[in-house]
């Protein structure tokens, strides 16, 4: 990983439509406008970031803290910036900031065929622990569950 200078930050409203640009540039279901509003405004156990580059916003991340564990929801990178260590930057972050938190583990899930999100995790130490069949309503496709004690 390269890693162009990326700053992390809390995610705010005025983020959202460079956040939305990029959930839908990246996934065929992606998240609302009012899903990301909620995260943001109304979910007390949601930590949501932002990664920032000379051009804006690079990526972003949605995550839960629930006790000592955190649960990343949502990872994407702009796809004109992949392949800089952005999304590298982003998974660290949030395994740092988690330990901060007191989270002893965290956990994802990801498609089967997301081969380079499984090896971005995997490279954090993720490890797969389980299957949620169907769990994709856009295409069916099983979700991977993946864990890494922190």
């Amino acid at each position: 990983m390269s890693g162009d200078a990326a700053t992390l930050a809390a995610m705010t409203i005025e983020d959202l439509p460079a956040v939305l640009a990029i959930e839908r540039a990246s996934f065929a279901a992606p998240w609302s406008e009012a899903s990301f509003r909620h995260e943001i405004e109304e979910n007390a156990f949601a930590w949501n970031v932002v990664a920032r580059d000379a051009e804006g916003i690079a990526g972003f991340a949605c995550t839960h803290v629930v006790g000592d564990e955190l649960m990343i929801n949502d990872v994407a990178v702009a796809p004109s910036r992949r392949r800089r260590g952005i999304g590298g930057s982003i998974v660290r972050h949030l395994i740092e900031g988690a330990r901060a938190r007191g989270c002893r583990r965290a956990f994802l899930e990801v498609r089967p065929t997301n081969a380079a999100a499984r090896a971005l995790y995997a490279g954090f130490g993720f490890q797969e622990i389980g299957r949620r069949p169907r769990y994709y309503s856009d295409s069916g496709e099983d979700a991977l569950v993946m864990a890494k004690t922190l």
